[in-house]
């Protein structure tokens, strides 16, 4: 039958009103194989696939008569055909309930179907959302192990040109945990013990979700023993039990201490570990003043760099030990109060000062290698590797300058010595070359004490005076004012070098090695011996005069 006019003139509005992507309700006029033919009151009859229509089982969903929606592709395919799309509606039908979502802020839910760089995919119906992996949760989640579990969220964003949008989980989760955060709050008191997650580490500690409230676990009230970083005993996301040691209201901060769930190390640690006490411990940590010693489970010592050695106290720590070595010491000091243990690896053997005071004399000759030679001296290997020290003053009796003195002697060098002084408590050992042979100037000072007569050789002589040679290796000085008591201007004049001059001694030094001469001493000196004399004789020789006394005396 024909359609009336009034018929085709209403289907020719409802055509030019509606354009591709509109949403339709459309009735199942029939179904072949492939296709469903569907009246949605247009000119021609549409079709869709009868895929589009079947569950994820694949069973058909529709059969004759159903009323459906579906969205319009194009009113004319060149055939005649109207087409249509049940998917497409679908997401049309989801896409515009998401954005009513999004602008009510509700809550949608969906399956998480993949992992992508940064996120994760969901599946919201019909479509495909993206969860950054920073909203997954209010904590940082290394590993998205969510595949297949239905998740609740909330639209954030949405872009219908790039057919984009994102979702947040953790929203949802910070409105679900607003109310326990509130309760926890109420119920935080210093000293309670409470479940957390390990949100974030850092170098100075680890950052723990109470249940909406963080609190800071410090890096020194993790573990009794020394820790380097908080990721040497935690891992983000673990889920450990803390103890509350301080809450601060007002700041709403939370320190927090997992070590102190566990008994102290420390206490009576005097008891266990009293001064003096020789231990075993392991190498647990090195710095440029010394190294740590871990002797008991969370106990650790130190060993100044001073205490590591007998013989080289400024050495650096790695060159006597390293991580993880056994190595025996001595407790020097416990501070308990301070959780300080002072201790010596060098005292934990035999003090090489004491062995050498214990098998060597002063007065001893030893056989010695020169070290190393300084501007005072010469540094000299001991045995126990310890050193002494020959100072200038101890090499020759000679008077000479330093230069002098150590140019004879060269580093490596083998000689014997004569032990002068040990001094093991300060570690001072006095060595000497010359006192291995005799010192002609102490003899000859001896013999020859100040006020002494005595003959020598001209040496030198020059105006001011003369050196006059003694004995060998010996010399003494005459100054021109000495000469005579009449002035003398020019010695030269009065003294020739090699003649032979008698003197006295009116000074000898033995520390400068200074012999002073005089010659008009010597008149004094013998005109004293011949009143000496005289006054000793005068009863023997009445007849003798002064003069005869002085004659014979000026004689002899």
């Amino acid at each position: 039958m024909s359609e009336s006019f009034s018929e085709l003139f209403e289907n020719s509005e409802i055509q030019q009103n509606v354009k591709p992507g509109a949403l339709l309700m459309g009735t199942v006029v029939s179904m072949n194989r492939e296709k469903a033919i569907i009246n949605v009151g247009l000119k021609s009859e549409g079709f869709i696939s009868l895929n589009e229509f079947k569950d994820p089982k694949g069973e058909l969903e529709i059969t004759e008569g159903d009323v459906v929606e579906v969205a319009l592709e194009s009113i004319d395919d060149g055939l005649g055909h109207t087409l249509l799309s049940r998917e497409k509606a679908k997401r049309i039908k989801m896409w515009q309930e998401l954005e009513a979502a999004m602008n009510s802020k509700e809550v949608v839910k969906g399956i998480v179907t993949g992992s992508v760089k940064g996120g994760m995919t969901v599946d919201i119906g019909v479509i495909k959302a993206f969860l950054p992996g920073s909203l997954v949760d209010v904590r940082p989640v290394k590993d998205f192990d969510f595949l297949g579990q239905e998740i609740e969220a909330i639209v954030i964003k949405m872009d219908e040109v790039r057919n984009n949008i994102v979702i947040s989980r953790k929203a949802v989760m910070q409105e679900v945990n607003s109310a326990d955060r509130e309760a926890l709050i109420e119920n935080l008191d210093t000293g309670k013990e409470v479940e957390g997650i390990v949100k974030n580490l850092a170098d100075y500690g680890a950052f723990v979700d109470l249940g909406g409230v963080d609190g800071l676990l410090h890096i020194t009230d993790i573990s009794w023993q020394r820790v380097n970083h908080p990721s040497e005993k935690l891992a983000i996301g673990d889920k450990i039990t803390v103890k509350i040691l301080n809450y601060d209201k007002e700041k709403m901060r939370v320190s927090l201490g997992l070590k102190q769930l566990t008994p102290s190390p420390w206490d009576n640690i005097s008891e266990r570990l009293p001064m003096g006490k020789k231990v075993s411990g392991v190498v647990s940590n090195l710095t440029d003043y010394g190294a740590f010693v871990r002797i008991e489970e969370g106990v650790e010592g130190l060993v100044h760099v001073s205490e590591m050695d007998w013989t080289n106290a400024n050495a650096r720590p790695s060159k006597f030990v390293k991580l993880g070595q056994e190595v025996d010491v001595v407790v020097l000091d416990v501070q308990e109060s301070k959780h300080r243990i002072s201790l010596s690896m060098k005292q934990a053997k035999e003090n090489p000062w004491e062995a050498f005071e214990g098998s060597h004399n002063k007065n001893d000759t030893i056989n010695v290698t020169i070290k190393s030679i300084t501007d005072f001296g010469l540094f000299v290997g001991l045995p126990g590797g310890i050193d002494g020290l020959i100072h200038l003053a101890d090499i020759s009796w000679e008077k000479q300058s330093p230069d002098q003195i150590v140019s004879t002697f060269s580093k490596g060098q083998e000689l014997d010595v004569v032990i002068l002084n040990i001094d093991a408590e300060k570690e001072r050992i006095s060595l000497g070359i010359k006192q291995l042979t005799s010192d002609n100037f102490s003899q000859y000072a001896t013999s020859n004490p100040k006020g002494s007569v005595v003959k020598g050789t001209i040496h030198e002589v020059d105006a001011r005076g003369a050196v006059i040679e003694l004995a060998e290796g010996i010399t003494g000085y005459l100054k021109s004012s000495e000469i005579s008591q009449d002035r003398v201007e020019d010695a030269s004049t009065v003294l020739k070098q090699g003649a032979e001059v008698e003197v006295a001694i009116i000074l000898i030094d033995k520390r400068t090695r200074k012999v002073s001469l005089s010659m008009k001493a010597k008149d004094s000196v013998e005109e004293k011996a011949a009143m000496e004399d005289y006054n000793n004789q005068s009863s023997q020789s009445a007849g003798s005069t002064l003069g005869d006394l002085l004659k014979e005396a000026k004689d002899k």
